[in-house]
């Protein structure tokens, strides 16, 4: 894993973001079941539980739930760089089986700036209603 930053420095507001990309190698995984533990821990699922005649659904988060990110191709993401160490542990925990790079930009285009800091506030005010004791 390479670690690469691009810093660019003009007038005006910036913020840092991370782009990550990453590629399954699929002959190192074990079975296809245990790929599809990689892309659920990452991006969630959905379990659906059939009892009866009713079946109930249950959304199972995965790490992407909880970042705020654009995604910008199928293997390839942006988020703010405050939320790097935490990706970086997910995609550690898999480096025998996953290649990934981060590359650290400085964002400047608003609205992908505007973006990434609306799915930020939406996640902090999602908290804010699981926690009842975090708000004033």
């Amino acid at each position: 894993m390479r670690i690469k930053k691009i810093i660019v420095r003009k007038e005006g507001n910036t913020t840092k973001a991370v782009i990550i990309s990453f590629d399954t190698r699929a002959e190192k995984f074990e079975s296809p079941s245990e790929r599809n533990k990689f892309f659920r821990g990452l991006h969630g699922w959905e379990q659906q539980v059939p009892r009866g005649e009713k079946t109930y659904r249950y959304r199972r988060p995965g790490l992407l739930d909880d970042v705020p990110h654009i995604k910008i191709s199928n293997s390839v993401f942006m988020f703010m760089a405050e939320h790097m160490q935490r990706v970086e542990e997910y995609f550690r925990q898999w480096h025998e089986k996953v290649e990934f790079e981060m590359l650290e930009v400085m964002l400047q285009q608003q609205k992908m700036l505007k973006e990434l800091q609306k799915r930020q506030q939406m996640q902090d005010e999602e908290e804010e209603q699981e926690d009842p004791e975090m708000q004033l």
